[in-house]
């Protein structure tokens, strides 16, 4: 059967942004003290896993997440990881966002929004997608297929990255929910991606690791690739 890399998405820690209701954008905003003890939990979960890589989003609650999580890592940043370029609408409170024409398509039809001096969000999931997708192939290459590697970035972003996985439309990615300082796991195959996690901020993180592959007659591999449609299962991409 295929064998493929496993991609770990990271959202960092809670930020005073976030404990306030604002919506920080691409400000300069960092954890605060439970963002700060979320990131040392999840780490706990994720220092048993041999990453090949770990990719950041260039901003700084994202770096100081995996500081904190990862203390051993060395993080290469990822411009394509970045959140979503909110524009004018950066550093305001929600509620005072929520009253603007553009806030109802931001719901439920969000990929014709585009935000004032700022980025749509259909150009933000396509240059996400490409980013985990061109990372993912990379990481494969270099460590072979059956390793994991992990990648911080941000709710919007992860929820874009994740209906891509789906084969969902993105207007309908606000059904999704990334927690801060949740995991979710996609492998990436041939044919489909697959979906192991979502939004998981407490679960064992041991079981993504792909087990060591079995040779198989050629055979048989064929007949296991044929079938992967009708089992339907992440085993299938094994």
């Amino acid at each position: 059967m295929v064998s493929v890399a496993t991609l770990l998405l990271l959202r960092h820690g809670r930020t005073t942004a976030n404990a306030d209701g604002g919506l920080a954008g691409r400000q300069p905003v960092e954890l605060d003290d439970t963002g700060r003890a979320q990131a040392a939990a999840v780490g706990e979960r994720l220092r048993a896993l041999p990453l090949a890589a770990v990719v950041t989003s260039p901003l700084v609650r994202c770096r100081q997440t995996l500081e904190l999580a990862l203390p051993q890592a060395a993080p290469m940043v990822e411009d394509g990881l970045i959140e979503c370029g909110y524009g004018s609408w950066e550093g305001q409170p929600l509620k005072k966002l929520a009253k603007e024409p553009l806030w109802p398509v931001v719901q439920q039809h969000p990929s014709a929004a585009v935000f004032p001096e700022g980025e749509s969000m259909a150009a933000m999931a396509a240059r996400a997608v490409a980013a985990v997708r061109s990372w993912d192939a990379r990481v494969s290459a270099e460590h072979g297929p059956e390793t994991v590697w992990l990648a911080c970035s941000h709710g919007d972003v992860i929820k874009a990255i994740v209906a891509d996985a789906l084969g969902v439309h993105l207007d309908l990615f606000q059904r999704i929910v990334a927690d801060p300082a949740s995991v979710t796991a996609i492998r990436y195959t041939p044919l489909r991606p697959f979906l192991l996690r979502l939004n998981d901020t407490g679960g064992d993180l041991a079981t993504l690791v792909p087990p060591p592959r079995k040779r198989r007659r050629r055979a048989t591999s064929r007949v296991a690739d044929s079938d992967a449609a009708v089992g339907g299962g992440a085993g299938a991409s094994r």
